[in-house]
């Protein structure tokens, strides 16, 4: 005889629009800031992150995808993101180059609870609230000339996050000059504050105390003679694959380099790079994010360099995860 076995309700999907026109950098910053602090407490199961290389071929690719996700400890959901990204081919076929969904599930009953279509908008915000902790924490309030190398949709949410730690005066440089002057325009125009277009990456680091650097990651973007002797942070967010390093080994081996989390940023990072040169080792680290987020380690002390190296963790997404469930179910 067959007992029937009740079933758990369907998720509910959000589309695109809805996660878009519901969620900001602003509804992130404080939950992924309390994330890096249980993170550095071991209260978060973040595991390594999967990756899925497609290789080009007459039926797929190139692309990658990317499979993260985390729980942390007494909070009621926990989530696993999929991130499709470089799928750069779609430009033939009018569409974007990445995509992704969040599942946010229940921590009780493990049941799915809903399905984010977000096409890495979450991953963006939580991005730029991890730039906004590391901002906070790791420089000071004259630091007010905050520089940006990439000028896309990362830029973006690191300049919103920005300007919720502080009033600044915004440069930004861009190989894509018209590009850069839409992103001056819009943010200066959305925020309040003076954006510049620097001429070259080199101007743009020469005036800045904070540098955030969101590019693909293929090369190097700054020299350390660039960089401002009053000291600067720098918040790097473009390298999170083995092939990718922004920052050159001689400026990360001057700093005081700070990791979202050391074991990926060993493989995945920037550390990688300095790692493999054997221009430093995993002694090398002064700190995670979360370790000066709770007050173990203190982030600014002088006129250090300080790298602030975000590769993204579960931690991260699963507190966007949280954040986009308790706002969007109640629509």
């Amino acid at each position: 005889r067959c007992l029937g076995v009740a079933s758990s309700p369907p998720p509910r999907l959000f589309d695109y629009d809805t996660v878009t026109k519901n969620l900001s950098v602003g509804d992130a910053i404080s939950a992924v800031e309390e994330a890096f602090a249980a993170l550095a407490r071991g209260k978060v199961d973040v595991p390594m992150p999967m990756h899925i290389g497609i290789e080009e071929s007459s039926v797929a690719g190139p692309g990658d995808c990317h499979i993260k996700g985390g729980y942390i400890d007494s909070t009621p959901t926990f989530t696993v993101k999929l991130a499709c990204v470089s799928f750069y081919k779609n430009a033939e076929r009018g569409l974007p180059p990445g995509s992704g969904i969040f599942i946010v599930v229940n921590a009780v009953t493990g049941a799915p609870l809903g399905v984010f279509q977000e096409n890495r908008f979450m991953t963006d915000l939580r991005t730029g609230a991890a730039g906004a902790v590391a901002m906070k924490h790791c420089s000071t309030d004259a630091q007010d000339v905050v520089g940006f190398i990439g000028t896309g949709a990362i830029a973006r949410n690191m300049a919103r996050a920005a300007a919720a730690v502080r009033p600044f005066k915004g440069f930004c440089y861009s190989l894509d000059k018209a590009m850069g002057e839409a992103f001056a325009q819009d943010m200066e125009a959305e925020l309040g504050m003076p954006f510049t277009v620097a001429s070259s990456a080199e101007e743009c680091c020469n005036v800045s105390d904070v540098l955030f650097t969101q590019t693909p990651g293929s090369s190097t973007v700054l020299e350390k003679d660039w960089l401002k002797e009053t000291g600067v942070t720098i918040i790097a967010s473009g390298s999170d694959q083995p092939t990718k390093q922004e920052i050159p080994n001689d400026v990360l081996t001057a700093s005081k380099y700070i990791s979202d989390l050391t074991m990926q940023t060993s493989r995945v990072g920037e550390l990688r790079g300095a790692l493999q040169a054997g221009a430093m080792t995993e002694a090398d680290v002064y700190a995670e994010l979360g370790e000066v987020v709770n007050g173990d380690k203190p982030g600014r002390e002088g006129d250090e360099i300080i790298v602030v190296d975000l590769t993204g963790t579960g931690a991260q997404d699963a507190a966007i995860g949280q954040v986009a469930w308790d706002k969007l179910s109640q629509l």
